[in-house]
């Protein structure tokens, strides 16, 4: 049984948001579209299309982009929060008075917080007093969803019950969406894996292979997985969509936006050259790579892969350098006791 049309509510302008805004408007609900900036509520006015962010993908007509976000709120049943981590916090200081108690909070962002430490969805809590956030998170590019590519992804919350009302609301003949209590464990992989992503595009930026590539997936949600636990999640999880499979698919795609600014820098680019090429998209796994070196530290956790990103990104390491080190470290066993 699918939910009975009802408004939805996006905050964000980006491809994810609309992409979500397009699969919701075509299962009948109409979408208010916030957009941050007044130019792309100009393009889909105008030719149907947000050109900045999702380019070639025509705006369903149901969707409606406005850059009022409280009428944007106004009469919705759920709030889907779409911002990247490094805006989050000031777009829910301005949404926070506006919503109401009633209304379903979903988070789709991912990223630590440098300053606090705090996940997307530990953010969104934080700024609305509110413990039943879900996340709807997974391997997910926008490119494929718009299109409508069949897809899989979770959506947690530590009540399930509130997660299979986000599993309703969500899933389509193309989008598939499973459930799991596990907020920590499917946040988590959900953050960190877009670092390990940054590492793969280092990979493709040196011109190695397949057998470079599959190593450092594999011990990459060696790390990803060890944080997690650390943090309480459970080990299943990272087998799951939210743990190998995000991180597969942020590590090959070539939409990914950590990828490619990995690969760049591989190439020879500066952080700071990559990252204007890139805008005003946002590598998330640039900024979580301070997060995720500052959390391993105060949990004791090893994550040398994350380490050699955040000094290949922050301390001007050579690329190359830092795969030599990860591959003379020590010899060790694979099997890790995370008990």
């Amino acid at each position: 049984m699918s939910a009975s049309p009802s408004k939805i509510a996006v905050l964000s302008d980006g491809a994810w948001a609309t992409a979500l805004a397009n699969l919701l408007a075509q299962k009948g609900h109409p979408v208010s579209l916030w957009c941050q900036f007044p130019h792309i509520i100009d393009e889909i006015r105008l030719t149907g299309v947000n050109q900045t962010f999702l380019p070639g993908v025509k705006v369903h007509p149901r969707v409606a982009p406005t850059a009022d976000m409280a009428q944007a709120l106004d009469g919705a049943s759920t709030a889907i929060i779409a911002k990247p981590v490094i805006h989050l916090r000031a777009m829910m200081r301005q949404a926070a008075p506006l919503l109401l108690p009633t209304q379903r909070l979903v988070s789709v962002s991912k990223g630590i917080e440098n300053d606090t430490l705090l996940r997307a969805g530990e953010i969104v809590s934080q700024a609305t007093g509110r413990d039943d956030v879900v996340l709807l998170l997974g391997p997910s590019h926008a490119e494929e969803v718009a299109r409508q590519l069949p897809t899989s992804v979770v959506a947690a919350a530590r009540d399930e019950s509130l997660a299979a009302t986000v599993q309703e609301l969500f899933s389509t003949d193309r989008f598939r969406v499973y459930t799991t209590d596990d907020v920590v464990g499917v946040e988590i992989a959900a953050c960190v894996k877009n670092v390990i992503a940054v590492a793969a595009g280092v990979v493709d930026g040196l011109g190695f292979g397949d057998n470079s590539k599959a190593a450092l997936i594999t011990r990459g949600l060696a790390e990803i997985r060890r944080l997690g636990v650390a943090l309480g999640a459970r080990p299943e999880t990272f087998s799951g969509l939210a743990g190998v499979g995000d991180l597969i698919t942020t590590c090959v795609s070539p939409y990914g936006r950590n990828r490619r600014i990995g690969r760049e820098i591989g190439k020879g680019k500066t952080l700071r050259q990559a990252l204007e090429d890139m805008a005003p998209a946002v590598p998330e796994g640039v900024w979580t790579a301070k997060s995720t070196i500052a959390l391993a530290r105060r949990h004791n956790v090893p994550m040398p892969i994350s380490s050699e990103v955040h000094a290949v990104l922050f301390e001007d390491k050579p690329a190359l350098d830092a795969v030599n080190d990860l591959m003379n470290r020590a010899p060790r066993s694979e099997i890790e006791n995370l008990k």
